[in-house]
C-alpha cells in the first residue's frame, strides 16, 4: 500500500497537476486571507475557511480524476491487477496519494494564521476546527472521486462526475429546505456536507461528524475495491 502511495504521490509532482492544484488552493486562500486582513480582525478567519472549503471541493476532481482512469486508458492497470497485491491496498495507496496532495495544500494554508499570531490572537479553536473539517470533507470527497474514476477510462468524465457530486453534496441542504416532507428533510440534512461542517466551524470537535466522514471514506474505498476486484477476475 505504501509503495503504491509513494509511486502515485511522485507521479503527481512529476507532472504539473500536483503543483497546479496546490498553487490554486494556496492562491485562493491567500486572496481570502487578504480580504480578512483588510477588516483588521481575526474574526473573519472563519469566513476564509468556510468559503475556501467549497472552492477546495471543486479542485479535488482535478486530483482524483487520474486515479484509475489514466491506468485504464493507458492499459497500465494490467500490471496492478496481475500483481500479488491486495486490491484494497491498491485503492488505499491511491487514496493516500491523493489525500497527501490535499493535506500538504491545506496545511500550508495555516502559515498565514501562524504569522498573524505574532501581532494578534487568532481563535485557534475555530481555526483548527475549520482545518480538521476541511480535511475530513476533502477526504470524503476524494473517496467518491476515486470511485468515479474507477468507473471510466476518461479523466474528463471522472472530473466532471466528481464535480457534480461535490456540488450536490454541498448544496443538497438548500434543496432540503424546499421539501415539505419532514422525513425527507431529515435524510437530506443528514447527507449534507454543510450541516456536518458547520459544527466544526464553531470550534467544536463533533464526533458524529468525524464518524460520518470517515464512514463515507470507508464505504467508497470499499466500493472502489469491489469494482477493481471484479475487473481483476474478468
Amino acid at each position: 500500500m505504501l509503495a503504491i502511495a509513494k509511486r502515485e504521490f511522485k507521479a503527481f509532482f512529476s507532472s504539473p497537476i500536483g503543483y497546479v492544484c496546490v498553487a490554486v488552493i494556496l492562491a485562493l486562500y491567500g486572496f481570502f486571507y487578504y480580504q480578512a486582513l483588510s477588516f483588521h480582525s481575526t474574526d473573519y478567519l472563519t469566513n476564509v475557511f468556510s468559503t475556501m472549503t467549497g472552492y477546495s471541493l471543486f479542485i479535488i476532481p482535478l486530483i482524483t480524476m487520474r486515479s484509475f482512469s489514466e491506468d485504464r486508458k493507458n492499459k497500465t492497470d494490467q500490471a496492478l491487477l496481475t500483481a500479488p497485491v491486495n486490491v484494497s491496498s491498491i485503492v488505499l495507496g491511491k487514496f493516500l496519494a491523493c489525500f497527501s496532495v490535499y493535506f500538504i495544500a491545506m496545511t500550508m494554508t495555516l502559515v498565514p494564521v501562524v504569522l498573524m499570531s505574532t501581532f494578534s490572537t487568532p481563535p485557534w479553536g475555530v481555526v483548527f476546527g475549520n482545518y480538521i473539517a476541511s480535511l475530513l470533507c476533502g477526504a470524503a470527497m476524494m473517496s467518491i472521486g476515486i470511485y468515479i474514476s474507477s468507473l471510466t477510462t476518461s479523466q474528463i468524465i471522472a472530473a466532471v462526475g466528481t464535480l457534480v457530486a461535490a456540488i450536490l453534496l454541498t448544496m443538497i441542504d438548500t434543496l432540503g429546505s424546499a421539501v415539505s416532507v419532514e422525513f425527507v428533510q431529515k435524510v437530506i440534512n443528514w447527507i449534507s456536507f454543510n450541516a456536518r461542517y458547520y459544527t466544526f466551524t464553531q470550534g467544536v470537535f463533533d464526533i458524529p461528524g468525524v464518524v460520518y466522514f470517515i464512514s463515507l471514506c470507508g464505504v467508497f474505498v470499499f466500493l472502489t475495491a469491489r469494482k477493481i476486484e471484479s475487473r481483476r477476475w474478468n
